[in-house]
């Protein structure tokens, strides 16, 4: 790597350990630390969110979609918008309602208002690990982006760099950091690739020609999809705009509930069609390239040979000159981090709201709970890059984690916030059996009918077992505050 490019990008790790640093000094209690001392505006909130959701996907699966199905592959963030909209209209609201009464902190703690204190236990274990898995998960991701970017940059050396910086300024700052820091993310995300890697791809392939020639007409068509491709983003998606604890603290470091509705509102419009459009089109300039023999000198001749998720990284690395390689990267690099800071934000705050404090109760001294905060936030940050270290298969660790967090909670949220009965029972067993079933389907592997993802079956099952127990065991079904 040319010391130009490498110049930039050691700026730009400064620039965010700079800004943990800044809130270092300023955040004063747990207020400050998990949510931002409920003051964030709409804007920053917004990008915030549309950077943590997209940010390692982006990287790592839009570019993927856009190498294998060309402009369809744009659909799969379509659900994010209508993820963000539906939850900004029917789920805002009523976490609204209830911050009015009481001081939260994590998603689980809706449940201890539902359901009592041994749901909303249950549910922080299985945030903290989906979340714990999930930062491991795009630590890993950034590392083996920057080693296919990278000429002879050892795969665990770039995990250990990155994920030192993000824990690091992220214990620093809390949440606050995390928001500001995404937005700077977000800032130089889209201008790096707007400006220079959507712009040089084109140039670089041979435009609208080169296009027309090397690529099939299906690749150029918004209907190159499958109804069952369409349904499995559905259901895979839409339900984490219910039960991220990322996103639950952004809804509480907002003012109000108008000002989390329209930050929702705007990340709906910057996932789709923009990011959308910006990371498969940026897929199909790497189709391109790899057709036209452009990553032949670094072994991918073909379309076998190479994983359709390497192909963008490698045409970056390919095309761009010194000193906007170093820009690129940062802008890469950002989409990770914005990612697993807010991962790693969210299970420092299971452990420690929803988990160690019903468990032992902590002291009602705020500068011993922020210095607590911290010390968490580092432990479960050294964590994270231990298991990333652990681990070869990203995909595998999301899905792993995904399958509990997702599969488990969104059927006793559901029936929290718009269910007549708060049967504590149905939730507790609920939450197991749709998690439980969506991790057996994955690691069997085997083939499901009409080829519709786990979490579906995993999500049914859920809902099933919730039902069931409402009615049978109606005894339970009480209104049991914290």
């Amino acid at each position: 790597m040319h010391i130009i490019d490498l110049s930039i990008f050691i700026l730009y790790m400064i620039l965010m350990l700079s800004v943990g640093y800044f809130f270092l000094r300023r955040n004063k209690n747990p207020d400050d630390y998990f949510v931002g001392g409920r003051s964030m505006g709409s804007l920053h909130v917004g990008l915030s969110v549309v950077a943590t959701d997209v940010g390692g996907g982006f990287s790592i699966g839009l570019g993927g979609l856009g190498f294998v199905m060309g402009l369809s592959g744009s659909w799969m963030l379509f659900t994010g918008l209508i993820g963000a909209w539906i939850s900004a209209a029917l789920l805002i609201p009523k976490v609204a309602q209830l911050m009015k009464k009481m001081d939260l902190y994590t998603f689980p703690q809706i449940f201890g208002n539902f359901y009592g204190k041994r749901v909303a236990l249950v549910a922080g274990i299985i945030s903290a690990i989906g979340y714990i898995g999930f930062t491991s998960s795009q630590l890993l991701a950034g590392a083996k982006l920057a080693s296919a970017s990278f000429a002879g940059l050892d795969i665990n050396i770039a995990l250990i760099i990155m994920g030192a910086i993000a824990v690091i300024y992220t214990v620093m700052g809390g949440l606050k950091a995390v928001i500001y820091t995404d937005t700077i993310q977000w800032i130089i995300l889209m201008s790096g690739l707007i400006l220079i890697g959507i712009p040089m791809g084109y140039h670089a392939i041979g435009g609208m020609e080169a296009l027309k020639a090397n690529v099939h007409p299906e690749l150029l068509k918004l209907s190159n999809v499958t109804w069952q491709q369409l349904v499995n983003w559905g259901v895979t998606i839409i339900p984490i705009w219910f039960v991220g604890m990322t996103l639950y603290q952004r809804i509480y470091a907002t003012k109000g509930k108008k000002q989390a509705q329209r930050a929702w509102f705007i990340a709906g419009v910057f996932e789709w069609p923009l990011m959308a459009f910006m990371g498969v089109i940026l897929g199909l300039f790497s189709r391109v390239a790899l057709d036209q023999g452009m990553f032949a000198e670094l072994g991918y001749a073909t379309f076998e040979s190479i994983d359709p998720e390497m192909g963008l990284p490698l045409l970056l690395r390919t095309i761009l000159p010194v000193g906007l390689m170093g820009l690129m990267m940062s802008a890469y690099f950002s989409a990770i981090m914005s990612t697993a800071d807010s991962c790693l934000m969210a299970a420092s705050g299971n452990l420690l709201t929803d988990i160690l404090s019903k468990i032992f109760p902590v002291k009602e001294n705020h500068k011993s709970q922020l210095r607590l905060s911290q010390i968490l936030t580092l432990i479960i940050g050294v964590l994270a890059l231990i298991l990333a270290l652990k681990m070869e298969n990203v995909l595998e660790l999301m899905l792993y984690s995904y399958a509990f967090m997702v599969s488990g909670l969104f059927i006793p949220l559901l029936g929290a916030f718009f269910g007549k009965r708060k049967n504590a029972l149905a939730a507790i067993w609920s939450m197991m059996v749709g998690g439980t079933t969506t991790l057996i389907l994955t690691e069997v592997n085997v083939e499901l009918p009409l080829g519709l993802d786990p979490n579906i079956f995993g999500i049914s099952a859920s809902l099933v077992v919730f039902l069931l127990l409402t009615y049978l065991f109606p005894k339970y079904s009480t209104y049991t505050k914290l």
